[in-house]
């Protein structure tokens, strides 16, 4: 049992250190490495055309868009 009070409070310290950290900077959290946008690729996969459910996605997304742009000019 002590082993694992004496664990729990170091993820405690070490997640409380991050908070600080975060606080502090002020700074938002991105990934340290650029993503796949550093090596050139644009999606996640090379495939020339999204599969079908992406579409449909998409296409949810961009009516959504629209119908937000449409009442902001009503």
């Amino acid at each position: 049992m002590q082993v694992f009070l004496i664990t729990f409070a170091v993820f405690l310290l070490v997640v409380l250190g991050m908070a600080i950290g975060y606080i502090v900077k002020k700074k938002s959290i991105s990934g340290s490495c650029g993503g796949l946008g550093s090596i050139g690729i644009e999606k996640e996969c090379d495939c020339p055309e999204p599969c079908d459910n992406r579409k449909k996605k998409m296409a949810a997304e961009e009516a959504r868009r629209k119908m937000l742009e449409e009442n902001r000019i009503l």
